[in-house]
């Protein structure tokens, strides 16, 4: 019996030591969609070992960029600079779409914050709005928070409330890293804001609506399919062409049916 255990324990050693590595690396909103796809993929595939990690859409499409990972993931379109470096080297493909949140602590959201224009979501971030009570809330300062520049959530974010990817955020008063950083930070406060992907939002952490030509439009998923909530996205995986055949399998899986039901129940928008 000690024989055939050792036996046993040397071929599983053996298999994970000849399973090809997969590192994936990049966007935290991604992040969870993968992870639990790498985890039903490989009770399949034991000759593949899929590691994946964050640190943002920037990190992620820098990583493809310098060879470090096999795939990355990002929740954001690549920059100019980017696509430059990555002509013809890399397959993008979107696996999923999500809005991200103007997301305010429940407090906030409880004295009667339940809306703000894209202007009034300006000015808080630019520090020309400091107090709830100017937007119809308590008499408390505004925590803004903000996001490190290599996340995709900021760069969409920014895009579509302070006209640039790039646009300072005066008003801030922190910056966080991840999404469940952020959430963990929005939590514990009563009177933040911040950027989130819908899909990171709970009861202590509220989504506000956009007010959009006076219409108050929520960070849902049916209002990313029909195109009315302003600050949605795509998320995506990042491929070099000439990527092993076991990569290519793995992201063809993330497209599947199979895939695409993950997607669903982490709470983004499946594209089939």
């Amino acid at each position: 019996m000690k024989y055939i255990f050792l036996l046993g324990l040397s071929l599983c050693l053996s298999n994970y030591a000849y399973a090809e590595r997969i590192n994936i690396v990049g966007s935290t909103t991604v992040l969870p969609i993968v992870s639990q796809a790498a985890a039903l993929y490989q009770q399949s595939h034991p000759d593949v070992q899929i590691t994946v990690s964050g640190g943002g859409s920037g990190v992620g499409i820098a990583s493809i960029i310098q060879g470090t990972s096999q795939i990355a993931m990002a929740s954001r379109e690549t920059t100019q600079e980017e696509q430059a470096q990555l002509k013809g080297k890399v397959e993008n493909i979107i696996i999923a779409a999500d809005a991200v949140a103007v997301a305010v602590s429940k407090a906030v959201f409880e004295s009667g914050v339940h809306a703000l224009s894209l202007a009034q979501i300006a000015d808080i971030y630019k520090g020309k709005i400091r107090n709830w009570k100017s937007v119809g809330g308590v008499d408390a300062k505004i925590l803004v928070i903000d996001k490190e520049a290599s996340r995709g959530t900021r760069h969409v974010f920014a895009q579509a409330v302070l006209g640039s990817s790039h646009a300072r955020a005066a008003g801030a008063s922190l910056i966080s890293g991840s999404n469940n950083e952020e959430q963990a930070i929005i939590s514990r406060s009563n009177q933040a804001i911040g950027m989130l992907s819908n899909a990171w939002l709970n009861d202590s952490v509220r989504g506000i609506d956009v007010l959009v030509k006076g219409q108050a439009i929520g960070p849902t998923l049916q209002h990313v399919r029909d195109g009315s909530y302003p600050i949605s996205r795509g998320l995506h995986i990042l491929i070099p062409i000439h990527a092993s055949q076991n990569a290519k399998d793995f992201v063809h899986f993330l497209s599947s049916k199979a895939g695409q039901n993950i997607v669903q129940q982490t709470g983004y928008l499946p594209v089939l």
